[in-house]
């Protein structure tokens, strides 16, 4: 692309839209016009970018005349709409939805990890994760290119903004409910403090965690950790990849944590392993138990690389290393990968 490309952000009102136009506002300005596409309801309001304000557009097929990039972050539905009609305009299209993600036609790309997958797009649709595989697959990506992976166990320790503004909304509702309070001491006391509203949530996440994240899949697993599976091994080129993962919902607003227990081809050292952490572009280790220093979502919320602590080789396995990593999950995990592909995209030689 010679001329300054045209971009479009649909869903620019939302959660994650909300922090795309403050990365776009924060990076490098590579872009010509930038067009905020919205549901009718959003329409007409105008939202600061690159210091400028702008009026949002209705959703519409002409919205995308003239798009070189569009980015998507807009309900699965909407996307599976709306991508094929901004493709069909000639615009390629980032996707920040789950609509598009096992398509095998569309590629999913993490740049830290696999950015000559973004090339290859016949349906003119790009991929981004979803927010928790983005928390930890940078790190991993790094590791697995040294070590090799074979196996994939996770815990993930979920915000509440992964479930958008109503997770928000609904945890600091139920904070100020028991703030103050002698709660959770007793059998059910939270949830009768909190009533029955518990939001997008099964059960109350103040004072609490809840060992559930997605909608139900086969067998009792969620759509969370199927998707932390199956997108990891896309990603990664590993498609047999054995992964075992359990998502938890924890009363955090932003920024996703993940205990990883990493198997490798060979032996493995945790020297090494630093090594390769400390310079893997967005990678940030901090890791001195001792000192008290580990990643923790108070500390990583809002800034845009993986941090990595608590880096050990397994007690009974020389093969195996165990890690903490934090990720503001609607930078990272959202936003900013997105911003990422387009940059990559808009920057390729013609």
């Amino acid at each position: 692309m010679t001329a300054r490309p045209t971009l479009a952000v649909v869903g620019a009102t939302g959660a994650v839209g909300t922090v795309l136009l403050r990365i776009l506002s924060q990076r490098a300005d590579i872009w010509g016009d930038i067009r905020l596409i919205a549901s009718p309801r959003s329409a007409g309001r105008k939202l600061a970018v690159r210091g400028e304000e702008v009026e949002v557009a209705v959703l519409a097929e002409d919205a995308f005349d003239g798009v070189d990039i569009a980015l998507f972050d807009v309900p699965d539905e909407v996307a599976a709409r709306w991508a094929p009609v901004a493709a069909a305009k000639g615009a390629v299209v980032v996707d920040n939805s789950g609509a598009f993600r096992a398509d095998p036609d569309v590629p999913l790309v993490v740049p830290e990890v696999n950015p000559h997958a973004a090339r290859r797009r016949p349906r003119g649709i790009i991929s981004s994760p979803n927010c928790t595989t983005l928390t930890m697959i940078v790190a991993l990506g790094a590791l697995h290119a040294e070590f090799g992976l074979r196996e994939l166990v996770v815990s993930s320790y979920q915000a509440v903004s992964g479930a958008g503004r109503a997770g928000v909304e609904t945890l600091r509702r139920q904070l100020s409910l028991v703030a103050g309070t002698e709660l959770g001491t007793s059998p059910g006391d939270v949830r009768r403090a909190v009533g029955d509203d518990t939001g997008p949530f099964p059960e109350p996440v103040a004072l609490n965690v809840v060992p559930w994240a997605g909608s139900l899949c086969d067998d009792g697993w969620s759509s969370e950790e199927m998707k932390v599976r199956d997108e990891s091994r896309k990603i990664l080129g590993l498609p047999q990849l054995p992964v075992a993962v359990t998502c938890v919902r924890v009363p955090v607003v932003t920024t996703h944590s993940l205990t990883v227990h990493a198997r490798f081809e060979g032996e493995v050292t945790v020297g090494k392993a630093r090594e390769i952490m400390a310079t893997a572009p967005g990678v940030v280790l901090c890791d001195d138990p001792a000192a008290g220093e580990f990643p923790t979502p108070a500390d990583v919320v809002g800034t845009d690389p993986t941090w990595v602590g608590r880096v050990r080789r397994a007690l009974d396995d020389p093969t195996a290393l165990e890690l903490f990593v934090c990720g503001d999950n609607l930078r990272k995990g959202a936003a900013l990968n997105t911003a990422q592909i387009a940059e990559s995209v808009a920057t390729e030689a013609d």
